[in-house]
């Protein structure tokens, strides 16, 4: 399950962005040359540390919450072929982006639903997001939807933002785990950007 796609989907999955970004704009049109390195690898540093964590495995449900045009859901579900993808995102629009561009990609493990995170039934064994909110506000909303727990990708000063969740949501610190993405990928721009682990209590 840990085949690399083709450099070709890649490619497509870039050509698919750069052309919904010119009608619906759900990455910054300054950065949108950059999408491969910023947006698409930035999003597989979740699946590089499920791998290197040894979390990985076919038949995992997974949950993005505030996916926005798919990140990190769609290239975690490139990668992830054995496993389910529910992508959701309040702001219908970008939800449109999203399956638009999973369908474009024939990824039949995705399904993107224009829904609060609050409102999503049933129970996964992770929820992923990108830098929705911060984490006390976050923590919350997804509480009791998880088995295994948050893979939550995150920038800059992450010391006080993590107790300051686990003080208002009463999360013991030993569930919190936090790991550098250049540890993976030597490149200055994920120089203070983590994935963070909050395995269930």
């Amino acid at each position: 399950m840990n085949r690399i796609p083709e450099k070709a989907l890649f490619e497509k999955a870039c050509t698919l962005y750069a052309e919904w970004n010119t009608r619906i704009n759900v990455v910054s049109r300054k950065d949108i040359d950059n999408l491969y390195e910023h947006h698409i690898l930035h999003s597989l540093a979740i699946w590089q540390y499920l791998q290197e964590s040894g979390q990985l495995r076919d038949g995992l449900r997974i949950l993005d919450v505030g996916t926005g045009g798919g990140f990190p859901g769609i290239p975690l579900a490139m990668m992830m072929p054995g496993c389910e993808f529910i992508l959701c995102d309040s702001i219908g629009k970008k939800v449109k982006v999203a399956q638009a561009v999973a369908d474009g990609l024939g990824l039949e493990n995705v399904h993107c639903v224009n829904a609060r995170a609050e409102s999503i039934e049933g129970q996964f064994d992770w929820v992923v997001s990108r830098a929705v909110t911060s984490l006390d506000c976050f923590y919350p909303w997804v509480k009791g939807k998880f088995t295994e727990g948050i893979l939550y990708l995150k920038g800059g000063d992450i010391v006080e933002e993590i107790s300051q969740m686990c003080r208002k949501c009463k999360v013991d610190p030993s569930k919190v785990s936090a790991w550098a993405i250049n540890n993976w990928l030597d490149d200055e721009y994920f120089s203070e950007k983590f994935v963070i682990q909050i395995r269930k209590n």
